[in-house]
């Protein structure tokens, strides 16, 4: 589907002065539509849960009021659905003019029609009911012209937009219903292709360094081009990525931004799950799948070699990341246009050697913050955008801002850290970060851990070692089985900016929190691995369950190998590991069965797994199992029904040695997965009630 009006122009700041009320405004006549298609059409987008203005209120003559221009102009999109007679309504009219002037002054504005039970050519051409009505509107406006013919180009102009067309009776939809759906997808298309990136709260110092890697990257011209952002870990450089992406991502025919690419390229699996996200972002799709990443670079390649995109990959380290991405980068159609942000400046280095005949590579180091920006960003985040009713407060900021050294992410910690207390406190907390080395970024982080509580603490490094990435509603549903009460403690996290929760509701945190947070653990007991609470290292995990070193200390293992390996665990690895609560491996095949596993786990991920369960394992306690493609077979657990209260999510697609489940009784599975177990001949009743489950897949 194609905008209304396709000339695009750029803005002169990188924050919108737009403040965008709604998501939809829907224009309609209310005599037409109201009690029928125009209400369905109303719920329907409120459902997927678009923030959608339609006026209530019967017109009967009066102007067009204020708040409903307001409402307009506050609106990213505007949805008219024009009958039969529309045009009768002076009322519409007028509010149709206001939505066309709205479009003509803003183009990010988008205006979709929707014709129903009218031929957009009797709009256009102004025949038929319209014709009649807007002569009659002549008779009646006769000395006001200008008023009628407003109304007959914003008529033309509204129905030359691309849009919907639904008669009843011989439409291409199957139903009413059916149509209704087809515009709620295809808003949702148009959403999603205009939705922001979140910058931040006090964007200082970006727009100024947006501006130039802007400048870098050459829009104007045809050539492709790549432009590296680097320098110091937490300076600010997927900030500004994010920033430019909102300036000009509007330009192209696709953008994509993926993030974290280095942690998520770790695997196969990984690396598939970017080149299927990217495909899915450029061709506005969710169902794309590539099936191998070899695959996947071709299919890439293809797929997109001519559009003209905006591709951003943040947090590169090495050129095989982005060959599994986008190949040798040959394949770009004109005005294409690639960010890169990387720590390491080697990378560009290499990346100008291997390809300087093939396209530009630019880049743009990040500076750090000078001391008038690191000021006021400390000071808006500290003193919520007011001015410090005390210059003690000034002068703690000053202080405060020397010892950060200009790093945005170290200053926006300490600032949220002090925010609204007392000045006897901003003095204990300085005199606690001068203990550290000033260049130690890792010990700054550290006095905002010290500052949680017990369980706080416990949920952060659940978080920093484990479920990074994850999605919160899950990591929720583990942690509650752990008794952590992660729904005060993870937005207490988020307000110290130690995590956050992206658009797509996952759990994530910057690389130097995170690191922060594993050193927690290893300072525990930094030679003996088996008195931390938490190993997430593979070579540490390994070492452990290979040994048989285990014990009642550790409380999660995470053992994911970067590449498929075989090893050989001790048989009994886990025995001594009665408190082990998550376990969690990846890309690790075992050449002997275990013989035990503890019963207080709550969390076990496992995919393709070699052999059977073990017959000494009595998962009681279980919120979540996850083992795709394994090999195991679920015996009769007792010789009574096993009781499964807390099991949530179960997943076992493909395990093709499942025949049949055993009678247990789980009352709160919300997910059962199931798909492709070829041999599954039957499914206990026992299970749960499966009416109450969420998502089954068979």
């Amino acid at each position: 589907m194609m905008s209304f009006l396709n000339n695009k122009e750029a803005s002169s700041s990188f924050s919108s002065t737009r403040r965008l009320n709604y998501d939809v405004f829907l224009s309609f006549r209310g005599e037409d539509t109201r009690e029928g298609f125009t209400n369905h059409l109303y719920k329907a987008l409120c459902d997927k849960g678009f923030y959608t203005f339609i006026d209530d209120k019967l017109r009967r003559g009066e102007e067009i009021s204020e708040e409903l221009i307001q409402a307009i102009k506050n609106s990213s999109i505007l949805v008219i659905v024009f009958s039969e007679n529309y045009a009768e309504s002076k009322w519409c009219l007028d509010e149709l003019a206001e939505i066309v002037d709205c479009r003509e002054k803003d183009q990010e504005v988008q205006i979709l029609p929707v014709f129903y039970n009218v031929d957009p050519s009797e709009i256009r051409n102004q025949k038929g009911n319209f014709g009649m009505a807007l002569a009659n509107h002549e008779m009646k406006f006769k000395n006001n012209k200008d008023k009628v013919q407003r109304w007959r180009d914003a008529l033309r102009k509204a129905a030359n937009a691309s849009g919907w067309h639904y008669k009843k009776g011989c439409s291409t939809y199957k139903s009413e219903c059916h149509f209704i759906q087809n515009i709620v997808e295809e808003i949702s298309k148009v959403e999603l292709n205009r939705t922001s990136l979140y910058v931040a709260e006090y964007p200082v110092g970006i727009n100024s360094r947006a501006k130039v890697v802007e400048s870098l990257l050459d829009i104007g011209l045809e050539e492709f081009c790549m432009v590296g952002i680097h320098g110091l870990p937490g300076v600010g450089k997927t900030t500004i990525a994010k920033a430019v992406y909102n300036k000009i991502a509007k330009d192209f025919d696709g953008s994509s931004f993926l993030m974290n690419v280095r942690e998520n390229m770790g695997t196969d699996a990984g690396i598939i799950t970017l080149q299927e996200q990217l495909l899915n972002d450029i061709l506005v799709d969710k169902n794309w799948r590539v099936g191998n990443k070899s695959r996947g670079i071709s299919l890439i390649e293809k797929r997109l070699r001519c559009k003209k995109v905006f591709l951003i990959l943040d947090d590169v380290d090495d050129l095989t990341r982005i060959e599994n991405l986008l190949g040798n980068c040959n394949w770009f159609a004109p005005g294409s246009r690639v960010i890169l942000t990387l720590r390491d400046r080697c990378l560009l280095v290499a990346l100008k050697k291997k390809h300087c005949t093939t396209y530009k590579v630019k880049e743009f180091k990040v500076k750090k913050l000078n001391k008038h920006e690191a000021l006021q960003l400390f000071k808006g985040h500290a003193f919520l955008g007011n001015k410090p009713h005390d210059e003690d407060y000034s002068n703690y900021a000053t202080k405060f801002v020397d010892f950060a050294k200009g790093i945005p992410l170290a200053l926006e910690i300490i600032a949220r850290d002090l925010c609204g207390k007392a000045k006897n406190e901003w003095q204990s907390a300085l005199d606690m970060y001068n203990k550290f080395p000033n260049k130690d970024i890792q010990k700054i982080l550290r006095v905002s851990y010290d500052g949680l509580h017990d369980i706080e603490k416990d949920i952060f490094l659940d978080i920093a070692c484990f479920f990074k990435g994850w999605n919160k509603d899950y990591v929720v549903k583990i942690l509650n089985a752990c008794g952590l009460c992660p729904g005060s403690g993870i937005p207490r996290l988020v307000n110290k900016c130690l995590i956050t929760v992206d658009r797509f509701g996952r759990l994530s945190m910057h690389d130097l929190i995170q690191q922060m947070g594993k050193e927690v653990v290893r300072q525990q007991a930094p030679n003996i691995l088996s008195k931390r609470s938490r190993l997430c290292c593979y070579k540490n995990s390994l070492k452990v369950l290979t040994t048989n070193k285990g014990s009642k200390h550790i409380r999660g293992i995470m053992l994911n190998s970067p590449q498929l390996v075989k090893v050989q665990l001790h048989t009994e690895a886990f025995r001594e590991m009665e408190n082990l609560k998550f376990l969690i491996v990846e890309n690790v095949q075992i050449c002997k069965p275990l013989e035990f596993l503890p019963n207080n786990l709550i969390l076990l991920k496992w995919p393709h797994y070699p052999f059977h369960w073990p017959s000494e394992y009595f998962p009681e306690q279980l919120v979540a199992i996850e083992m795709p493609h394994s090999r195991i077979r679920l015996p009769k657990l007792t010789k009574q029904e096993c009781q499964l209260k807390n099991l949530k999510d179960v997943n076992f697609e493909g395990c093709e040695f499942i025949t049949t489940l055993p009678k247990l009784w789980a009352p709160n599975l919300e997910y059962l997965n199931l798909a492709y177990c070829n041999n599954l001949v039957k499914l206990s009743k026992l299970w749960a009630p499966f009416r109450d489950i969420e998502s089954l897949f068979m």
